[in-house]
Order: structure tokens, then sequence, then C-alpha cells
């Protein structure tokens, strides 16, 4: 069989394999890409994307039935689940399809079935024939899934993941969520505000673990006050799914063990990387938990092979795969590139309220020798956010008190998902307090808060 010859192949088109194609193409590169379901990967089609689509239908649902608030009246507010599903789906599709223009419009080479490493830069691929694609180089983009609890397959039908989670067949009544991080309090803030009852299990002992301890024990007392049920310092086991009904082991940390019923349960506990079955223990490609180890370029051990996004570990992010991806391929084509800097990438959680954080927590600045100031202002002190019935929250910053660097940024409350980026590119810049103190900011808006949690960082808060 002949082989195809590329400059260029990449195994997996999520966010990390399409974004590298299209910019290897820009730099002149032939180039192929393999993916054995939907263009865009998980992130687009079942992930990232179609969760932020469920998320603002039950952030709208949440208004209509707060209306009074607004001095507005609705009555008779219903959903139908089917639809709110199906706008979800059409969402996705419009964004795949997307993905599809530009692998066309930058003439790269879409080969779809299962591809394996044949050798370090040769991958095979089948589908109802074989092509063997060479490249020059290869980059192993074959992103995660979701854990299984140990012992436990999700079924999708009284057993979910996050994509059984998107597409549900009927609405829970009671919902057990099996894990705090982004994508288990997304889920839980989704289906309370769609009227579910919710339970929330998690492992450590406070939700949201990564983020900073204050904006933990703010999310504990909204999405309690929200009437869920939050389980910290437990785990779940003995998960039996019925006709009608999942019974669940809830053991907290003094020991203590209850069985209850659920009508539903989301496992969020973590993924697993896509490794196995692609080549790579022939090739003695090195891994670490499963996870393929990369130099920060992208570069594995093996020369001529890379590997980005989720499949080489924490954390688990798109924009981060697409960032590793440039790097990869900019590396390739012999530019001066900065390896990839996990401090430097933002994480998101589309809740309500929302969350974001860049760069490190204030434990952990303290923990890596830091002297610190830090300021925090809350959204009530803020106009904007109180004429958008918003009040809720705070923006709290970690300062180098010896050299004025950002260390870190954290926030809780509307939209912060969009003000974080401003936090992003100050680290980038290498801003210090006093480029930030002396920047102009728009009023009335909640980007005023950034200013002021950098003011109140240096004892200069102006309006709190």
């Amino acid at each position: 069989m002949t082989a195809e010859s590329f400059d260029l192949v990449i195994l997996g088109s999520g966010p990390g394999g399409y974004v590298a194609a299209i910019r290897a193409a820009q730099l002149g590169f032939s180039v192929a890409i393999v993916e054995r379901e939907r263009l865009g990967g998980i992130c687009l089609n079942w992930g990232c994307i179609p969760t932020k689509a469920l998320l603002r239908t039950s952030e709208i649902y949440h208004y209509m039935q707060n209306a009074d608030a607004y001095g507005l009246s609705a009555t008779g507010i219903s959903f139908d689940l089917a639809k709110v599903t199906e706008r979800s789906r059409k969402v996705a599709g419009q964004l795949n399809s997307g993905v599809k223009s530009l692998m066309k419009k930058n003439r790269i080479t879409v080969v779809e079935g299962n591809g394996t490493l044949t050798a370090a830069t040769q991958v095979t691929v089948t589908t109802g024939q074989t092509r063997v694609l060479d490249g020059k180089n290869v980059i192993v983009a074959t992103g995660a899934r979701a854990r299984d609890l140990p012992g436990l397959v999700a079924d999708g039908k009284r057993i979910w993941t996050y994509r059984h989670a998107m597409v549900p067949p009927e609405m829970p009544t009671k919902l057990l969520v099996i894990g705090s991080g982004a994508i288990g309090v997304e889920f839980a803030s989704f289906y309370s505000d769609m009227g579910a009852e919710v339970t929330i299990v998690e492992m450590l002992d406070r939700v949201l673990p990564v983020e900073d301890e204050e904006v933990s024990a703010f999310m504990q007392k909204a999405l309690t006050k929200q009437k869920m049920r939050l389980i910290t310092a437990a785990k779940v086991s003995d998960v039996t799914p019925g006709a009608t009904e999942v019974k669940a082991t809830i053991t907290t940390v003094d020991g203590k063990a209850t069985i209850e019923s659920f009508s539903h349960v989301i496992v969020a506990i973590g993924i697993v990387p896509n490794t196995e079955n692609i080549g790579l223990e022939a090739l003695g490609v090195a891994t670490d938990r499963g996870h393929i180890v990369n130099d920060g370029f992208g570069r594995t051990n093996v020369p001529g092979l890379w590997a980005i996004g989720d499949v080489t570990g924490a954390p688990w992010l798109a924009q981060k795969a697409s960032h590793e991806g440039i790097i990869a391929v900019e590396t390739i084509a012999g530019h001066h590139v900065h390896p990839l800097d996990k401090a430097a990438i933002p994480g998101c959680t589309y809740s309500r309220p929302q969350v974001a954080s860049v760069g490190m927590t204030e434990a952990n600045a303290r923990a890596a020798g830091y002297d610190v100031k830090v300021g925090k202002f809350p959204f009530i002190g803020n106009g904007k956010a109180i004429a958008l019935g918003e009040a809720e929250g705070f923006v709290k910053t970690v300062f180098d008190a010896a050299t004025g660097e950002l260390l870190g940024a954290h926030m809780v409350g509307a939209e912060v998902t969009e003000l974080i980026q401003g936090y992003v590119i100050a680290r980038q810049l290498e801003t210090t307090e006093q480029e930030l103190i002396n920047t102009i900011f728009a009023h009335p808006t909640l980007s005023e808060m950034m200013h002021e949690s950098v003011l109140g960082a240096y004892g200069r808060a102006l309006h709190f």
C-alpha cells in the first residue's frame, strides 16, 4: 500500500488538533488530520460549547422565574426538555460545520477513521479502507474521556457521564452529582435551575477544590442558598441502578454511611486519557499515569512524535490544548517560542454564579514563600452589578509584596468568565500593581471591580 506524505499528521481534531492544523497550514505545511468521530472533538461536540448552550437556557429560565425582581411579570413558565436539548445540539452542529469549513479553507486533508501510530511519524487509519499517512512529524491530540466509578459503568439511563447529561431522555427529579469540579458544578447548576433536587458529593473537603479557598467557601454558601445539598469529605459507593431509581451509599469522613435513592446520577470524577490502542507502547512513548509526557513544547521522548492537549495531563482545558498546539507547530517550524506556562492558563466554571481564576491561589502563594498583598472587592460595592441585580460575588487579587507582580486573580459572580481575561493579559504582559492602578476603567462596568480589588491590595480601595 502506498503511503500518503505530509509535512504534519495530527491524530485527533479537538481544540488542540484542529487549531494546530490551521496554524501549520498558515505556515505552509501540508497537513492531514485524523478524526474517528466528529471534527471539533469532545469540547465542541459534547463538552464546552453544548453545555454552555444548556446553561444559557437555565439562566434565562431562572430570570423568567424571578421576573418580579425586575418589575416584570411572567406566568405559565415552563420548558420543553426535548427542545432545550435540540437547541444545544444545533449549536454544536453549527460549530462542527464551521470546523469543516476551516479545514477546507486551509486545504487540510481530513481523514475519517481510527488512527494508530505504526511508526513515530506514520499513522495508519482504518475505516472501510486502510490509509497510511506519513508525516515529517506527527502530533497526538487524542484527548480524554470521562472516568467511571470503580466497578461501575455509566449506562445512559440512570447513571450518566457528561455526555449522557447533555442529551437527557427525561428530566431528573432527584439528582446525585458525584464530583464538584467544573463539570460537576455546571451540571448541578443547570439541573437545579431547571427544577431538579440536587445533591453534590465531593471526596475532598470543599467544592471546586482547585479554586482559592475563599471562592470555594462562597460557592458552598451560594449553592446551598439555591437549595442544593453539598456533602464534602465524603465518598459514594455501591451505586445500584434499578428500573425507576438509583440507590447509592454515601459515606462521610466520620465513617457514617447512609443509603439514599435518586432518580439519576451524574459521575463527574475526572477524566481518562485516550492513549489505549494507538500504538504508544510499541514506540516506547513515555507516559505518566496514562498521560503522554512532553517537554513543554509538545515533544515526546520519541523523535518526530509530539503530544498536546488533554492526553498530556492537567489542566484538562480547551484553551490549554489550543495553545499547546500552536507552540508545538511553531517549534516544528523553527520559530522561537516560549514553553507552555500552566500558571498563565485561565480556568472558568460557567455555573450560577460563575467562577474564574488565573495563577496562584493565596494559599499557594504563601506556601511558595511569597510575602503577599491581597485585595478583595465585593459585587455589592459595584453600581453595574447592583443595576443588573447581580450583587453577589467578589474579585480577589494576589500580589507579590516585594515586586508588585500579579501572582493570581480569583473571581466569583456574574460574567466573571469574561472579566478574567483582563488579568490574564496583565500577567502575560508582566504588569505590576502600578500599571493596573493607573489604568482607567470604564464606568459603569463590572470591570471596575478588578480595579478596586487591585487598589484594595494596597490600601487604596475607593468604594468599599
